[in-house]
Order: C-alpha cells, then sequence, then structure tokens
C-alpha cells in the first residue's frame, strides 16, 4: 500500500505523527507539504493529495487541517475522490467498508494523537465490502460524472433559480 500524505499549518503536528506512524509499519508514504507550521491555504495540499490518488500513483491519502473538514470539502472536488472525516474508528471502518474512502481526513485541533493514530490503522485495515455498497459507490461515481466539465455552463441543480 501507498500512502500520500498532505497538511495545512492546522494539521502538520498530527501529519508528521501519522507519517511517523506509516514508516514504523513498513507503509510506504510521500509527503506533500505543508513541510512546517506556517500559515498555509489547505486547499493547495488537499488538490496535491487527492490527484496523486485519483491518479492511481497512490493507493490512499490522509489529510490533515485544524478540524479536517477543509480539506475534505477540498478532495472531494476531485473526481473520483471520495473522502471521509473521520473522528472515530467506527466511522473510519465504516468509511472503508460501506463507502470506499479513499481519503481520510483529520482534525487535529478535535482529536489527539492517540485516537488519531487508532483511526489511521482501522481504517488502513479496513476494505471495501463491495455488495450492496458497492451499487452506492457507483451512483457516487455517476453523479460526479454527470457534473464533470460543466465548470463553464450552468449546473441542472442551479437553473431554477435563473
Amino acid at each position: 500500500m501507498r500512502v500520500a500524505l498532505g497538511s495545512d499549518h492546522g494539521g502538520f503536528h498530527l501529519k508528521m505523527a501519522i507519517k511517523e506512524y506509516l514508516d514504523q509499519q513498513g507503509i510506504a508514504n510521500h509527503d506533500f507539504g505543508t513541510y512546517n507550521a506556517e500559515s498555509v491555504d489547505y486547499p493547495d495540499y488537499a488538490q496535491k493529495v487527492a490527484a496523486a490518488v485519483a491518479d492511481d500513483e497512490y493507493d490512499r491519502g490522509i489529510l490533515c487541517c485544524g478540524t479536517g473538514i477543509g480539506m475534505c470539502i477540498a478532495a472531494n472536488k476531485v473526481p473520483g475522490i471520495r473522502a471521509a472525516l473521520c473522528h472515530d474508528t467506527f466511522s473510519a471502518r465504516a468509511a472503508r467498508e460501506h463507502n470506499d474512502a479513499n481519503i481520510l481526513t483529520l482534525g487535529e485541533r478535535v482529536i489527539g494523537p492517540g485516537l488519531a493514530l487508532d483511526i489511521v490503522a482501522t481504517w488502513l485495515q479496513a476494505g471495501f465490502s463491495g455488495g450492496r455498497h458497492a451499487r452506492r459507490v457507483e451512483k457516487i461515481s455517476t453523479i460526479e460524472k454527470q457534473y464533470r466539465g460543466q465548470e463553464e455552463q450552468t449546473l441542472p441543480c442551479c437553473r431554477e433559480r435563473e
């Protein structure tokens, strides 16, 4: 397994703890930045990691910011990404088993490193269950394809508002 890592300044310390854990477990990983705790914009790092996962350069990605919310929103803008914000192990397992989440987002200001590492371990060990869940994940992909390439056009959901 190959894992892409990224964070902004608010998630830098948590990302470094996760990187150390992955190294100790012998899990291949690459840090896409940021490389210190100076203020940066989280979408820049979310896009780097999400693109690497979407392009199959990495099997999964882990993104950290202050809450995990911004990283999750930004990563999910990249086609093919199913990022999940998890602050407990139950959600982490379900994100993989039911939603085939390929990016995990975490909030350094929300959870401590001990719980975060438990969440990471659970998420990495869990697999996609398939079955009825595969049908649902495929429906997500269908929705995504429906809106791809429509940046310059008015989206169907917004036409009624015009």
